[in-house]
């Protein structure tokens, strides 16, 4: 039984019990959900034991919903991919598997679920409900579901805003690339070799979160605070009997404040997300990352919308470290999650407002102290009714004076995918 499978077997019974009970009010079961085949070509020839030069998975993500008179509904939504060349990416997980009970001044949600916080597109600081499935995708967007009671409190004016309550009663470890997988470390995160934690309770220390969020004329606001197990952990260098070193996940116990700010006037789209975090062993930290949007959109542009993206983002962690020193010390931070500490992002969204829903988002985010930089393209076009194709391609340029990128200057790639929509 896989880690995930013991709490979700005790959620789904719960749920179920409570299923059975609302069952003889129920309406129609709805089902949808999507089917995908994606290819991954990478530029150069791997430059890590075990890798591959090529990839090709399939995915599929269904999606049951019920709904019962009085607006009480249940979502579940598992997933599953079969990757050829890393076997860490081939898995499965309970997406979501959540009941809805609302009533008139506050609902209540239980089970598995998946909750989004953000509105910055380089970076989503604030966002830390869910755990990141990082084998899915480089930019950290595709999450795990996690466990949770979530109560939120809806106000009698809606001028006072929203009040969000959890109860996180069980931890999900971050997903890695293993041994055939690209854009990874080098040793690779093997969780076979073991994972640490700081609390004795491991997996099943209780985290609380809550989040104010409130829209006051054009600005939205969110005000958020998260006290339990870090979902980015910092590592642990292990040496065998042999001399062989691995890399070790340890989750630390952390508080975190956040605050996010998006404010629209007329073509402008101001944006704002900053955190403190504490309890990290290396110490205290704040990271923001703060830009504007602004669409272009009229005559001229035949129909479509452009819009031009500048985004800036500030780490105060120390990120100009060597890794065999932090190796040597025995303790490597969390900065190595990430590569934004002192960067500016400048991109470009196009939507050209067609049947198809043709989308292009493309952009270069540059370190500025060590010029490193990374170039990415988002494209899509729905074909037909029941067809999407999707292409992303990243390349890294200059990667050499940045600790963590230099790991993936060998990992520029192009993937397309084709998803079905039932």
């Amino acid at each position: 039984m896989t880690p995930l499978m013991r709490p979700a077997i005790y959620l789904l019974t719960i749920l179920a019990t409570i299923l059975a009970v609302l069952s003889k009010s129920a309406m129609a079961l709805e089902f949808a959900g999507w089917a995908e085949l994606e290819g991954k070509t990478f530029q150069y020839e791997p430059l890590y034991e075990g890798q591959q030069q090529n990839s090709a998975s399939a995915a599929i993500q269904p999606e049951i919903y019920q709904e019962w008179a009085g607006g009480n509904a249940f979502t579940f939504v598992p997933f599953y991919r079969y990757d050829s060349a890393d076997d860490q990416r081939t898995h499965f997980d309970i997406r979501e598997a959540m009941l809805l009970l609302p009533w008139e001044n506050y609902e209540l949600r239980l089970g598995l679920g998946k909750v989004f916080w953000g509105v910055t597109e380089a970076s989503h600081l604030v966002d830390i409900i869910n755990q990141t499935d990082l084998v899915e995708s480089l930019d950290g967007e595709e999450k795990l579901g996690q466990p949770m009671v979530n109560l939120t409190l809806l106000a009698q004016q809606e001028t006072l805003g929203v009040l969000d309550f959890f109860v996180l009663p069980y931890f999900r470890e971050r997903t890695f690339p293993g041994r055939g997988g690209r854009l990874r470390f080098d040793p690779y995160i093997d969780i076979d070799n073991g994972v640490e934690y700081e609390n004795s309770a491991r997996q099943g220390h209780v985290d609380y979160a809550l989040r104010y969020s409130n829209t006051i004329d054009k600005l939205d606001v969110g005000i958020s605070y998260f006290y339990g197990t870090t979902r980015e952990p910092a590592y642990l260098p292990k040496f065998d009997a042999n001399g062989i070193l691995s890399i070790i996940p340890f989750y630390e116990i952390i508080s975190q404040t956040g605050l996010d700010l998006q404010y629209a006037g007329g073509a402008w789209l101001w944006k704002l997300e900053t955190i403190y975090r504490s309890g990290n062993e290396d110490g205290s930290f704040y990271a923001t990352d703060a830009g504007v949007e602004y669409t272009f959109s009229g005559t001229g542009l035949s129909g479509m919308d452009l819009g031009l993206i500048l985004e800036y983002l500030y780490d105060s962690r120390d990120f100009d470290v060597d890794p065999a020193v932090l190796i040597a010390s025995g303790y490597i931070g969390s900065q190595f999650n990430t590569f934004l500490d002192n960067d500016y992002m400048i991109g470009l969204r196009l939507a050209f407002n067609d049947e198809a829903s043709s989308e292009i988002l493309t952009g270069v985010i540059q370190d500025i102290d060590n010029h490193a930089s990374i170039f990415q393209l988002e494209a899509s076009r729905r074909i037909g009714d029941s067809l999407k194709a999707e292409l992303d391609a990243y390349v890294f340029m200059d990667t050499s004076k940045d600790p963590l990128l230099d790991f993936l200057r060998k990992d520029s790639f192009v993937q397309l995918a084709l998803k079905y929509y039932f």
